[in-house]
Parts: C-alpha cells; sequence; structure tokens
C-alpha cells in the first residue's frame, strides 16, 4: 500500500472516530449540552489530538538504536524533546508556585492569577537576563579564545568525538561553543534591547506628536512611514546594511552602530502606527480637552496624560518587537552583514556550526552543534510571546 493510501485510510479512520465520539457522548451523558452542541470538526479534534497523544507514546518507546547498530536520530531528538518539555513545565510550576508564596503582596497576586505559560516565560527572561548581564563571570572561556582543540562534538564523550572539558563542543577554529552561546546571550540580546527602546523612542514619539498636533505635521509623518511600510523590512535592512558596511569603513565606525540605526528607524515605522492610533482615541477625551483649557504645554500632554493611558498596549508591542528586532539580528548576522566577529552572535554561530549536521546520522550529539544557538533564538522568542499574551489577556479585560 503505498503512503498516500496509507494517509487517506487514518484520514478516514479518524473521521469514523470522531462522528463515533460524538455519537457515544450524546448517548452516554444523555445529550449533556457539550456533546449536544459539539461540531463534528470539535469532535475530530479531540479524537485526532487522542491519536497524535497514543502515537507519541508509542514513538518515545521505540529503540533509539536501529538493527544494523546506527543511531535512529528521529527518536533520539523526539526523547529530548519530550525530556525537555518535561522539565520546562516542573521548573515553570516551581518558579509560579515560589512567586506566590515569597515577595509582596502585589507580586503575589500577580503571581497567583498567571497561567503556567507566562509563568515559564518569565522564567527564561530572567535567566536570559542573568546570562547577559553576568556573561564574563559565567564563561568558563573568554569570547573569543582559541583552545586547543578544534570541531570538538557535543556531549563529553571521548568515544563520540567530544571532550569533558568542552561539554558543549567547539568550532572549526577552536573557540569554546558553551562560552560563545553566553557571550551571545549579552551580544545579540543586549543589542535588540538597545535596537527596541530605539525604535519605541523614535515611533512613540512622533506618533504622540502627530496625534497631538495632527496637521500638516500628521500628514507628512504618517505618509513618510507608509513609504517606508511598503518596503520588506528584511530586504531593505539588508541593502542598508549592505552600504553601510562601506561606510562603516570610511568612517571608523563600528557595524553594530549602522545596524542598530537602521533597523531602529525601521521598525519605529510600527511603532508610529500603534501610537498614533492610540494617541487619537485619547486626544479626544474631556481630560485632554481640560488639559489644553488650563494652558498645559505639548510636553505635559504627551508625558503626563497620553503616555499613561497608552502604555498597556505600548508594553505589548514591546515584547512584539523586540522578538521581531531580535529575529532581524539574527537574520543579518545570519547573512553576514549584522554583528561582525570576534563578537559572539547567536544568527552568526548557526550559520558557522552548519556544517556539523553532516554528522548527525552517525552521532546524534554532533546534530545539536548547530542547533543550540538557533534553540537559544527560538526558545527567548516563545518565551516573550508567551509573557506578551498573558500581558494582552490581563489588559484587555478578557477574562476566562
Amino acid at each position: 500500500m503505498s503512503g498516500l493510501m496509507w494517509v487517506a485510510a487514518l484520514l478516514a479512520v479518524l473521521l469514523v472516530g470522531g462522528y463515533v465520539f460524538r455519537l457515544v457522548g450524546q448517548k452516554i451523558t444523555k445529550n449533556a449540552p457539550m456533546f449536544r452542541d459539539m461540531s463534528f470538526g470539535v469532535a475530530f479534534g479531540y479524537v485526532l489530538a487522542v491519536a497524535l497523544f497514543l502515537w507519541a507514546i508509542y514513538y518515545y518507546f521505540q529503540p533509539a538504536v536501529t538493527e544494523a547498530g546506527t543511531p535512529n536520530a528521529g527518536v533520539v531528538f523526539f526523547k529530548w524533546a519530550v525530556h525537555g518539555f518535561i522539565i520546562a513545565s516542573i521548573a515553570a510550576y516551581l518558579f509560579r508556585f515560589l512567586g506566590r508564596v515569597v515577595g509582596t503582596e502585589g507580586s503575589k497576586k500577580l503571581f497567583r492569577s498567571m497561567p503556567l505559560t507566562a509563568s515559564f516565560g518569565i522564567l527564561v527572561i530572567i535567566l536570559y537576563a542573568i546570562t547577559a548581564i553576568f556573561a564574563g563571570s559565567i564563561a568558563p572561556y573568554g569570547e573569543s579564545e582559541i583552545l586547543g582543540a578544534a570541531n570538538v562534538l557535543a556531549g563529553g564523550d571521548l568515544a563520540a568525538g567530544g571532550d569533558p572539558a568542552y561539554p558543549l563542543g567547539t568550532d572549526q577554529i577552536g573557540r569554546d561553543i558553551l562560552s560563545r552561546l553566553i557571550y551571545g546571550a549579552r551580544n545579540t540580546v543586549g543589542i535588540a534591547f538597545i535596537t527596541t527602546c530605539l525604535a519605541f523612542f523614535i515611533g512613540g514619539s512622533l506618533g504622540f506628536l502627530a496625534a497631538t498636533l495632527q496637521g500638516w505635521l500628521d500628514q507628512l509623518l504618517s505618509r513618510s512611514v507608509d513609504v517606508l511600510m511598503a518596503i520588506p523590512s528584511l530586504i531593505f535592512a539588508l541593502l542598508l546594511m549592505t552600504i553601510a558596511s562601506v561606510w562603516s569603513v570610511k568612517l571608523g565606525v563600528p557595524l553594530t552602530i549602522f545596524m542598530v540605526v537602521i533597523i531602529a528607524v525601521i521598525d519605529s515605522t510600527r511603532v508610529y502606527r500603534l501610537a498614533r492610533a492610540v494617541g487619537l482615541n485619547i486626544v479626544v477625551m474631556d481630560y485632554i480637552e481640560a488639559a489644553k483649557l488650563r494652558g498645559e504645554g505639548l510636553g505635559y500632554l504627551v508625558f503626563k496624560e497620553i503616555l499613561p493611558n497608552a502604555l498597556a498596549p505600548l508594553l505589548a508591542e514591546f515584547g512584539l518587537r523586540f522578538c521581531f528586532v531580535f529575529l532581524t539580528i539574527a537574520a543579518l548576522s545570519f547573512l553576514g552583514v549584522g554583528i561582525q566577529p570576534p563578537l559572539a552572535d547567536w544568527g552568526t554561530m548557526v550559520r558557522d556550526l552548519g556544517p556539523f549536521i553532516n554528522f548527525a546520522a552517525f552521532i546524534p550529539t554532533a546534530a545539536v552543534t548547530p542547533l543550540l544557538a538557533a534553540g537559544a533564538i527560538a526558545l527567548l522568542t516563545v518565551a516573550v510571546n508567551f509573557v506578551v499574551d498573558w500581558m494582552l489577556h490581563k489588559t484587555s479585560g478578557l477574562k476566562e
């Protein structure tokens, strides 16, 4: 039987299972509202979820070594993923429990209303921040220190090409990957945070000014932003960074400075749109008119009246914008025009460590090497999105 026929047969079984599940549920519960009002799509989703869960259990207990004696990389990585998910869940639960019993009354109340995903996100962000701030004390070796061994695989097993002195291995020129990851947190995350703050300062200030003054200034800024937003941001940033790479040599200015300014200006257009939209809704309020009648100046209106009332959506947007800036910096570094050597950067590490993936079929731990930096990028992005989702839920006034 071909693969397509197997897929069709499995789909047919799941469709029948969804219909039977809903019908049996209606009979057993005597047509309770949950099953009576359940659509076929929802019933199919339940059956599919159960089928995937059973398949995951079956696949987890498959042997990690094939009959030919070679490692089954798919099973090995799946088991690592399951173990990582379990450890992350336990850590998030313990962190939330600690927050509920330790701290001020305000923080305890916050942790009591916090979902497990947000707890995990905050924990990851705190760990990344500690790593970035104390990178020099945590890293076992220097950021660009060339050691005696090159191309050492992760795991520390001498028989598998590892070395206990370098638990995550070394790169092609003998730099410790663990140390590079730790310093990469300081460089990649730190530069992304500074860039996001600059983007919010530019976009937020101009957006509030346009919403408050309106008129020709609003039209000029809005049309300029429309032009910039019409160009794909990554392609535009890549073009500008290519030009900046020439000028940085002539002017003697580090290319990283150009990158921060370029990405901040490009991303400030999105912040401008949000700040202007929120500001236009606020400036028509009665208390703004009262402040104008009292003779308050522009600075008072923006920073004392508009900004405090626009803080919630701006904070949520800050988290999302940080993710986009973070990924843009990693993408530019991967393409060779972002953070420049010898500074450690996760995007550059993904590119430089890519050849290690060729050994994954024989030594599964070899595939971990290029995935370490990519996993660090993905983990922080997911964590920030978890926190942003929770913040949006709290500030929107929605309840469970």
